[in-house]
């Protein structure tokens, strides 16, 4: 198998593995973010270029390095190969760049936004981005649109990575929207108004890594922060029936497709499931649900089997302790 060093941490791949894969197999800080890349649909990756590393050794055959940053989520590894991305300063400039051209047209809606607290690309901003926008021209805005009846777009988020036309094509019958016109003036859209309509449709909400497609059972409910999420599953004819419950008190304000720790759906679910399952007796609760302790979500959110009494100590030396008395 391959052995390839990003980073400087070593590890031995398969055949066929692409840089991000193997960085992703190492986990931590060293993966390349990545916003139109998804590993459980074909051919998508190439299209936002946050992705980039540098080639510093092409392969052991070979050491030469590569003259440009190249796309880690469609460079394949070769022996030998060796790659920086956090370590080189020029990968973290022109990663700025990247999310620098993102944010140009992208709204501050994070305030309003439903996706707000669980967006990349707001994490790409706060790790990524400048302070203050140098952009002096007007920005490009769309009319929000209902592609659905459970679904909204918001086309002046969207960062065009395709990954809603991905679900499109290869989840569902047959696809009835795409990306129409070219340059600043791409958008996302339905032909002639053409409502999408189909079992799986919902799932180009999960993809999406910014606010442009919302679910409108979910829309201004509550803050993803408010509400728990809980793994759940039920017997469903149409898909693997195993979800994220988002529960607020014995309410169910949204269904979800569980995510892997790449933020990636691992199974896909119906448009059943999705919008019309709210009932929790609908649901076998299984669990909280696994939370990335980077989320803005993990506040208030806990694992712990035992829960902590209130107005006790956190600190597990000081849970059995008694609480010190205050001085009058």
């Amino acid at each position: 198998m391959p052995k390839v060093t990003i980073d400087g941490i070593d590890i031995e791949v398969p055949e066929g593995t692409t840089i991000l894969n193997a960085a992703r197999m190492i986990g931590g800080k060293i993966v390349p973010p990545a916003m139109c890349y998804y590993s459980k649909l074909k051919n998508t990756g190439g299209y936002c270029r946050t992705c980039m590393v540098k080639v510093v050794q092409g392969s052991a055959k070979d050491p030469r390095p590569m003259p440009k940053l190249v796309v880690s989520c469609s460079t394949m590894v070769q022996d030998g190969m060796v790659v920086q991305n956090i370590t080189s300063s020029e990968v973290l400039e022109a990663r700025k760049g990247v999310v620098e051209f993102l944010l140009i047209n992208h709204p501050l809606d994070c305030p309003i936004c439903d996706q707000a607290g669980e967006c990349k690309l707001q994490d790409l901003g706060y790790e990524h981005g400048l302070q203050k926008t140098r952009y002096e021209f007007p920005r490009r805005t769309f009319e929000k649109e209902d592609i659905g009846d459970k679904i909204k777009l918001h086309m002046t988020r969207c960062i065009l990575c395709y990954r809603c036309v991905k679900v499109a094509d290869q989840l569902t019958p047959q696809r009835v929207h795409g990306v129409m016109n070219r340059g600043d003036v791409a958008e996302i859209s339905t032909y002639i108004q053409k409502a999408i309509d189909n079992d799986f449709s919902g799932n180009m909400i999960d993809v999406c890594p910014v606010g442009a497609l919302t679910d409108k059972t979910f829309r201004f409910q509550s803050r993803v922060w408010y509400v728990k999420p809980m793994d759940a599953h039920r017997d469903c004819k149409k898909c693997c029936g195993k979800v994220a419950v988002w529960m607020k008190g014995e309410e169910i304000l949204r269904v979800t497709a569980r995510m892997d720790k790449n933020n990636e759906a691992e199974e896909f679910i119906c448009n059943e499931c999705r919008f019309e399952k709210k009932n929790p007796a609908d649901w076998v609760i299984e669990k909280p649900t696994h939370i990335d302790r980077h989320s803005v979500i993990s506040q208030n959110h806990y694992e712990k089997e035992e829960q902590l009494q209130l107005g006790k100590f956190t600190d597990p030396k000081m849970i059995d302790k008694p609480e010190p008395k205050l001085k009058k």
